[in-house]
């Protein structure tokens, strides 16, 4: 008996995913085929980078495709609560203890994580330290290299950043 993985994702998450499907069958696979036409125009395809090149992205369209319409069909859509305790789809602003700078980011689920746009994965060391906390509440995380950072929980919210 298998069991199937869900995804957890935010509105805003499904939506992109959603659009991204829209471009790779609209717009990306039609430009795809016609690559393909032509190369296939060209004669011997043996030997033929074209068509090898527009065979490749072709694979990489279809199995993207794939890998969207699987993950929206488990997607789990986390709806922001009006709890004041840290779980997936929160902002939250943290201040590290050591320098008293601030830190503010939402929590998202693993396919979300973009650390460059401040969406940090709840399966992350700082995500998973933070779950569950409450305004006010200090903790004590680890990084993957092994740094210990103490930080305190100075903002909780819904808006988005």
């Amino acid at each position: 008996m298998s069991t199937k993985r869900v995804f957890e994702l935010t509105q805003d998450g499904v939506d992109r995913l959603k659009e991204e499907l829209i471009d790779l069958e609209e717009n990306k696979r039609p430009q795809n085929l016609q690559q393909l036409k032509e190369a296939r125009e060209q004669g011997d395809l043996s030997e033929n980078a074209d068509y090898d090149a527009a065979r490749t992205e072709q694979s990489k369209i279809e199995a993207r495709i794939n890998e969207i319409n699987n993950i929206l069909k488990y997607a789990k859509i986390i709806r922001n609560s009006d709890k004041d305790t840290i779980e997936i789809g929160k902002v939250v602003t943290i201040k590290y203890l050591d320098n008293n700078k601030t830190k503010k980011f939402r929590l998202v689920g693993t396919l979300e994580a973009n650390p460059m746009l401040n969406k940090i994965s709840v399966d992350s060391p700082i995500g998973k330290a933070l779950i569950g906390l409450e305004l006010g509440s200090q903790t004590t995380y680890k990084t993957q290299t092994n740094k210990t950072f103490q930080i305190e929980v100075v903002e909780i919210s819904n808006e988005n950043i």
